[in-house]
């Protein structure tokens, strides 16, 4: 194998031996590559010095596990030999699961909508060997097509234009890094003043904005695709619970119009094929606008985040067209999902160095399941969760199959494929449909189980079980499941154990991104993996009492300010490639928007309000409204990107209200305790005595047992309290007049 001809004429270069080199890689994205003829390395400085060496391109291929459509060019353009040939002469090509490294994909999706107007996945860019991006695009069929070249084509026009062009192409790529520099979303975020405090007319507003997009009648925002809008729903249901100056409390004014919005689009995706009807749990987005034909892959983040907000649905009290019985099923079953279908029971060796028991409980969650399922060697999306009436009709009998057939959205003619459609009702049930569905529906699932399955990517995402940590907690709590709370534990001690490093004096400790059978490997955490770990161990801490999840909590968040504050600028990545940071124009950003999770920004700010309403740290407080300081451009410009900032904003409006429960660990405290956890207010922080050792909560300090030695509440704003209440009706009480 030789290197291309050079520029100059002269003599080419043998190429070294080069070989696949994912086998080894904690990413099931990766390893699915590891068996193609192309030599593919993972991304790093050794990737890109070894493009430098043979003086050629890098080709940069970036997707994730679940995707449909990177399977579909993997097979029609990876696995054939002759392509691989091709790009094993001309290139270094470098495979990446964007799950595990967002920085690599967000800095390299915004060159590829810059130079192709599209993005998506699979993505393909072709790179400079110091990592700045030239020419890019996403899918690219193997046989030439209207509009779209084939990907041998492409290959050879960067081959050419590399040989005969060079000057060209280098100067397109910093021209490309330049712009990109100069359209990052925001300035950095200015810690070292006060910050500017921000008004309900700000929230108000940006509620009025999001009605504006809503579609009532098929709820959510927008047209198809739709994506279930999380952080927006998150937003909606903080504000309905929080008076306006125009209305009470979720009635009318912005209050009551953020409840409808939520509502409806909480009963639409969840009676919708987006969920799935028989094993719980939420489908990725859904290519129809009725939310009928969803993209099948499942998701940790997505589902993390919709349990929480279906639980904060029901802590809401629902409404008479979304009641709180159908949103806490919801929220109990795709609970069930997560633990049962992404369930890790002990990656790797047990703490002991033992094999885990069969049937152990799940102590992480695996990223995601597969979009498609393989059947006779070919990937077909969906194939599992796919019926024909005759189907039905064959498993239930001819009456209730043809029953089943006209509730669930069943037709001879399919909604997804020709004959195929998923299972949906996409209105409330009668009582007797329910019954006939609960009937029914073990026996479907029971047949469903004997189909092949999608895939599971068994990698482990330190942030998206930090958001699953804070959703188990708080379902536990609110829907009184203890075992719940006790699975959210579990991950919160695996993430201890396995992903974080304590620090020493004088040096804060370090979170790894990503574990793969009970080892950490690769990058350090993005500032997202730091704050939704934070954030889950304050929510998991608020629900068990234990102090060591609010200890754990606060070296995280102490960690994270050194390692992206600490220059006074915030950035969501600490430089973990030098490539990247060559690719946007020499500087690291902060990106303020919602993609598939959260805001990094948003939710590390959130997690300092609720770390500070516990300890009265003016510091942090003050650090999260300097990133609240993002929000006024974009309320009301693009409220649907930011939920997450706008959710915190109202939380920090509304709050503090921090609540100190003290005294023994009794059946009158446990009521107490889960009055505080059943209330809405988005700016309440609750403090429990821990009963195994001693109170380390600044908010406990000074807090004790009535004179008669039973439990009480100590109610307080800015660490100042009231008088304590001892009843649970007394808290009701108190905290109905303290919202605002």
């Amino acid at each position: 194998m030789r290197d291309p001809e050079p520029a100059d004429g002269g003599t080419p270069q043998t190429v070294p031996a080069a070989v696949n080199s994912l086998g080894a890689e904690p990413s099931a994205y990766l390893r699915q590559h590891a068996g193609n003829p192309v030599h593919w390395r993972p991304f790093g400085d050794e990737a890109f010095a070894f493009a430098a060496a043979r003086d050629v391109p890098v080709f940069l291929s970036i997707g994730y596990a679940a995707c449909h459509w990177c399977h579909v060019m993997a097979h029609e353009s990876f696995e054939d030999q002759a392509t691989a040939d091709f790009l094993n002469a001309h290139f270094v090509a470098v495979k990446v699961d964007r799950e595990e490294r967002p920085d690599v994909d967000t800095v390299y999706m915004a060159a590829t909508q810059a130079i192709s107007g599209e993005g998506g996945w699979p993505m393909s860019v072709f790179l400079l060997p110091d990592g700045r991006a030239f020419h890019a695009g996403t899918y690219f069929p193997p046989r030439q097509m209207p509009g779209r070249p084939s990907f041998r084509q492409v290959l050879e026009a960067v081959v050419d234009a590399w040989q005969d062009r060079r000057g060209t192409v280098e100067q397109n790529a910093a021209t490309l890094a330049r712009g990109l520099a100069a359209s990052q979303p925001v300035s950095a975020v200015q810690l070292d003043r006060p910050p500017e405090p921000i008004g309900p007319a700000l929230l108000s507003g940006a509620v009025e904005a999001l009605a504006a997009s809503e579609d009532p009648d098929a709820g959510g925002f927008g047209t198809a695709p739709k994506f279930p809008p999380s952080p927006v729903l998150e937003f909606l249901i903080r504000h309905a619970a929080v008076p306006t100056p125009d209305a009470p409390a979720g009635e009318t004014g912005t209050a009551g119009a953020a409840k409808g919005m939520a509502g409806r689009a909480l009963a639409a995706m969840s009676r919708s094929a987006l969920f799935d009807q028989l094993d719980g749990g939420f489908a990725r987005y859904s290519v129809a606008r009725d939310w009928s034909v969803p993209h099948f892959e499942k998701m940790l983040y997505d589902n993390a985040q919709l349990l929480r907000v279906y639980v904060h649905w029901v802590r809401l009290g629902g409404t008479d067209e979304y009641p709180v019985a159908e949103a806490a099923d919801v929220a109990l079953r795709t609970a069930g999902w997560l633990l049962g279908s992404l369930g890790l029971a002990s990656p790797g060796p047990t703490p002991s160095g033992a094999p885990a028991p069969a049937g152990a409980a799940p102590e992480a969650l695996a990223s995601s399941l597969d979009a498609d399922t393989v059947v006779d060697g070919v990937h077909a999306e969906g194939a599992s969760y796919l019926w024909a009436p005759a189907e039905l009709a064959g498993l239930l009998g001819p009456d209730d199959g043809a029953a089943v057939s006209r509730l669930m959205n069943v037709h001879s003619r399919g909604t997804v494929t020709a004959e195929g459609s998923a299972l949906h009702p996409a209105r409330e049930l009668s009582t007797a449909e329910a019954g006939l569905w609960e009937r029914v529906r073990p026996v479907l699932l029971a047949a469903r189980s004997h189909r092949p399955q999608p895939a599971r990517d068994d990698k482990v995402v330190a942030g998206w079980n930090g958001l699953a940590v804070a959703a188990l907690a708080e379902a536990g709590a609110v829907l009184e499941r203890p075992e719940l709370a006790a699975a959210a534990e579990r991950i919160a001690e695996y993430l201890e154990r396995v992903h974080w490093t304590a620090g020493t004096a004088g040096k804060p400790g370090t979170l790894v991104r990503v574990s793969h059978d009970g080892a950490a490997r690769g990058i350090g955490g993005l500032l997202e993996d730091y704050a939704f770990c934070a954030e889950g161990l304050l929510a998991l801490y608020s629900v068990t009492g234990r102090t060591r999840w609010f200890a754990l909590a606060g070296d995280i968040l102490a960690a994270a300010c050194s390692r992206f504050a600490a220059a006074g600028v915030l950035t969501d990545t600490a430089g973990e490639s030098a490539q990247v940071l060559n690719a946007q124009g020499g500087s690291a950003s902060l990106d303020p928007f919602d993609g598939a999770t959260p805001s990094g920004a948003a939710a590390f700010a959130g997690a300092l309000l609720s770390h500070s309403a516990l300890t009265g740290s003016a510091e942090y407080r003050s650090l999260a409204g300097n990133i609240l300081e993002l929000l006024p451009p974009l309320a009301v410009r693009a409220p649907r990107a930011a939920g997450w900032l706008l959710a915190t904003a109202q939380a920090a409006l509304a709050g503090p209200v921090e609540a100190a429960v003290a005294g023994p660990d009794t059946a009158e405290r446990g009521a107490l305790h889960r009055e505080l956890l059943l209330s809405p207010s988005p700016g309440l922080v609750v403090a429990v005595q821990d009963a195994s050792g001693p109170d380390t909560v600044p908010l406990l300090r000074g807090r004790g047992p009535a004179p008669d030695g039973s439990p009480q509440v100590f109610l307080c704003r800015g660490m100042v309290c009231e008088l304590p209440v001892g009843s649970a009706a007394a808290v009701r009480e108190r905290l109905a007049t303290m919202v605002r």
